[in-house]
């Protein structure tokens, strides 16, 4: 499956000036997948932590010495932590409230790791003014599938491509087959 917002975080890594990056969106609009494939696709290394089920995480920001946070990280993902080879996931870092006061520590002293953190909206809007790292971190948004992405995730491109030729007369042709498709 491709989602669109796949091109914005190859643009995020590719960027000179990346800073951590927060992905952001309701529950259940495929943050978690996408973060993954991102990064089993793109880096040597994924290292997978989930705020949510790893106890350990929320006591984990005592402090923000990056070099100990990197070390913690490496240990409860099992991952050598390599800057540019490695994506550090923290997912749910909602339930974390200090990882995202940490996010703006790494923009600052440790830029050469490449971290992204995942959410959903109405946890990481909470924190905002309570240690939200506001100007040290790149967000992206991340929507439901839209049409367009659900057809692809089903295989079919031709009706894309028609969609996408915009000659609605003929589209019209077979509105039948994509009203059925959208319901």
């Amino acid at each position: 499956m491709e989602r669109q917002a796949y091109q914005k975080l190859l643009d995020w890594k590719k960027k000179k000036d990346r800073k951590p990056l927060i992905l952001n969106g309701a529950r259940q609009v495929g943050k978690t997948w996408l973060i993954k494939e991102f990064g089993s696709r793109e880096y040597e290394n994924l290292a997978y932590i989930n705020c949510d089920e790893v106890t350990a995480m929320k006591g984990v920001f005592s402090d923000f010495n990056t070099e100990r946070l990197l070390r913690v990280f490496s240990a409860i993902s099992g991952v050598t932590i390599k800057p540019g080879e490695t994506l550090i996931v923290l997912d749910e870092i909602q339930e974390a409230p200090l990882g995202l006061t940490a996010l703006k520590y790494f923009c600052e002293k440790a830029p050469e790791y490449h971290l992204a953190a995942a959410g959903s909206l109405p946890g990481i809007a909470l924190h905002e003014g309570t240690g939200f790292p506001v100007g040290k971190v790149d967000e992206i948004k991340l929507y439901p599938l839209s049409f367009k992405e659900f057809l692809l995730a089903l295989g079919k491109t031709a009706l894309v491509r028609e969609m996408e030729t915009c000659r609605w007369s003929e589209v019209s042709s077979l509105s039948a087959i994509y009203i059925d498709l959208l319901h």
